[in-house]
């Protein structure tokens, strides 16, 4: 069996850049726990020149001392006694090891960088002079790292304004599986559940790979979720504040806001936000929003025809989600709690929200079966600001090619039928939206019904696309 499973483009990419021929400065970040290191191990089987990783709520002196048993671990010619004094120390003492090695390609793994940079401990600026006086004046070296704070990486990295500017010379964002990846993935470990299980799992715990290995695949989905968040000691019943912990030093202020999103479905301006959470009104507050942003927990999404400061925020991880709906404050502890759930109000306002951020997630995916792959695409979606009553549209898929697919999502444990007064309704959205918009393209009432659409006159009427949950796996 394949230790790992999908990441075929990130694994390519990797092996190319290790035959570059001059040297390489590859970060990789993702959220906690989405396979980074593992993705980076299985792509060279191990095999580094040097590897070090940093460890959370530890100072510099600890560090470096690490730093020196991992030296040692690697067998360099007369490696020194004593642990670096700073950090500028270490680097010159690998660059020197390394010099003396024969690799055709030296691979140097730092991983989790942002706990290897605490303040005052002058970690960048030696990284730096690291990268700019020795490895990128070689044509041998690739320097991968890699880090959860995905805010960090891009901030202190990427988007770096002093001496690492334009440095990093490839990025790797490593995102969840898709529900294909995730299926292919639960196969391979035995698992038999059909689509519309996995989308139920997947609406839990998103494509987390180390979630996912936590599945027996000889227990049902629902057996599943109550031993990993109800039973006594489950794995994932404490995951949620461990996760915001390892990512933010403030994390308080960054579960504020995921929570207060939480409770709206369709988002929250920033104003709203400010408001709901009684967070100040600064940079400190948009610096939050960035950084969950960066770690793929929220979504800022522009409504049809508005403009970049209309922007809206939008809870996106499913785990995050879950958790925030069912656990949090949950003190049920026995079998069958997941099963007690199903169709009570809170569940049906947590299937949909979670159902629709499946779907703008796998929006390439709908594209593909609606026939537009290849077509230029602008993704939005839209509320009405004068019909009585309200109109919204989940997706609006404004194509290149004079169409604009208006999206309807349901999520419904069995094929959802379309009402004369649903139909009514549908006619009313499509009537407020060209009348508000004043577009003159032509408008397709598409449907993303989990498990279909029940075939009848009103459909067959309104409707121009159905696609189901294979759409989004295939």
């Amino acid at each position: 069996m394949e230790r790992i499973h999908g990441r075929k483009e990130e694994i390519a990419l990797l092996h190319q850049l290790r035959k570059s021929y001059k040297s390489e400065f590859v970060a990789v970040y993702g959220r906690r726990r989405v396979g980074k290191t593992f993705l980076i191990r299985e792509a060279f089987d191990g095999n580094f020149s040097f590897q070090l990783s940093g460890v959370a709520n530890v100072g510099m002196k600890q560090h470096l001392q690490n730093f020196h048993t991992a030296f040692l671990r690697y067998n360099f010619v007369n490696p020194p006694s004593t642990p670096p004094t700073d950090w500028f120390e270490a680097f010159n003492r690998l660059s020197l090891a390394l010099e003396g090695t024969a690799a055709e390609k030296k691979i140097i793994f730092l991983d989790e960088l942002p706990w290897l940079g605490t303040p005052q401990s002058n970690f960048i600026p030696a990284l730096e002079y690291f990268w700019n006086s020795w490895a990128s004046a070689r044509r041998d070296v690739l320097l991968i790292v890699c880090g959860s704070a995905a805010s960090w990486i891009i901030n202190q990295l990427i988007n770096n304004r002093g001496g690492l500017h334009n440095r990093v010379t490839e990025r790797i964002y490593l995102k969840p599986f898709t529900l294909f990846e995730t299926e292919t993935f639960l196969k391979a470990r035995g698992a038999i559940y059909d689509r519309y299980q996995l989308l139920e799992l997947y609406m839990v715990m998103g494509g987390i790979p180390f979630y996912l290995e936590s599945i027996q695949t000889n227990r049902s989905v629902a057996q599943n979720i109550d031993r990993l968040f109800f039973a006594e000691g489950g794995l994932l019943s404490g995951e949620y504040i461990n996760l915001y912990r390892s990512l933010f030093r403030k994390y308080e202020k960054h579960t504020t806001i995921v929570e207060v999103l939480s409770k709206k479905a369709a988002g929250m301006t920033r104003n709203e936000i400010i408001r709901a959470s009684q967070l100040p009104n600064g940079g400190s507050t948009t610096q939050i929003l960035e950084e969950l942003e960066h770690s793929g927990f929220i979504r800022r999404y522009y409504a049809f025809g508005k403009g970049k400061r209309d922007g809206i925020y939008q809870l996106i991880d499913p785990f995050t989600l879950f958790y925030l709906s069912f656990v949090k404050d949950s003190k049920a502890q026995s079998a069958g709690t997941w099963l007690a759930q199903l169709d009570s109000p809170k569940w049906q306002a947590w299937s949909g929200y979670a159902f629709e951020s499946i779907c703008w997630y796998h929006i390439d995916f709908i594209k593909k079966h609606l026939g537009i792959a290849a077509v230029y695409t602008e993704i939005s979606t839209w509320r009405s600001q004068k019909s009585q009553p309200g109109a919204q549209i989940d997706i609006v898929i404004d194509r290149k090619d004079k169409v604009i697919n208006l999206c309807e999502i349901k999520f419904t444990t069995k094929a959802f039928t379309i009402s004369k007064a649903y139909a009514d309704n549908l006619q009313n959205k499509l009537m407020a939206f060209r009348v508000e918009t004043n577009t003159r393209k032509t408008l397709f009432t598409t449907m993303i019904a989990a498990n279909g659409l029940s075939d009848n006159a009103y459909a067959r009427q309104i409707v121009q696309d159905v696609l189901d949950i294979n759409a989004l796996f295939d």
